[in-house]
């Protein structure tokens, strides 16, 4: 598992960086908020981010609001690391978007715990999002058969299945199709076997 932490404590991600790879995860550290967001919208994003609140350019609030709201194509799970402590503070770095929230100084074990929570949740995300198995599909129609036995379209089996939502239009071909249909004459039924 590839781990951000965006963090301005020289201290603090050197004791972070030394734990994560003694257990085996690949880490990058960003040492302000602008440079965490590039890390998150560059080539390979991080699936867990470890952000200090308070850093200079973007603090870690502003970092969990824009992974919220940014379209990526997985989920990052967010630690909010902090030496905040009030429950108020909880509530906030929470409803900015953080997935949990760890107090400074940090207790490894607590940490350590606390990751292991974020791969199973990101684990669990993964399974929920992703069609698996064989999937029978009429080759003239192409209905899909469910696991009941019926079959039904495809975009309202898949829409069922995973978190894509469709919209539907019309490609180049079967419109030029459809045109020419359009402008075909229609033989009358009555008289075409005259």
């Amino acid at each position: 598992m590839h781990i951000l932490i965006a963090d301005d404590d020289r201290t603090t991600t050197v004791m972070l960086r030394r734990a994560l790879e003694s257990w085996g995860f690949r880490v990058t550290v960003a040492d302000d908020g602008v440079a965490a967001w590039a890390r998150m919208t560059g080539d390979e994003p991080p699936s867990l981010v470890i952000a200090d609140w308070m850093m200079p350019g973007l603090d870690g609030l502003e970092i969990c609001r824009r992974i919220r709201a940014a379209s990526v194509a997985s989920y990052a799970y967010v630690i909010l690391l902090t030496a905040r402590t009030s429950r108020q503070d909880l509530v906030e770095g929470l409803e900015a978007g953080a997935d949990d929230y760890l107090t400074k100084p940090f207790d490894p074990d607590e940490l350590r715990a606390r990751i292991h929570v974020g791969q199973r949740t990101l684990a669990l995300i993964a399974s929920i999002k992703h069609l698996t198995g064989l999937l029978p599909i009429c080759s003239y129609c192409k209905r899909i058969r469910s696991d009941q036995n019926y079959w039904e379209q495809v975009d309202s089996y898949i829409a069922k299945h995973s978190d894509v939502r469709f919209s539907h239009s019309i490609c180049p071909a079967c419109y030029e199709r459809a045109l020419a249909d359009l402008d075909s004459p229609q033989k009358d039924p009555v008289t075409a076997d005259r």
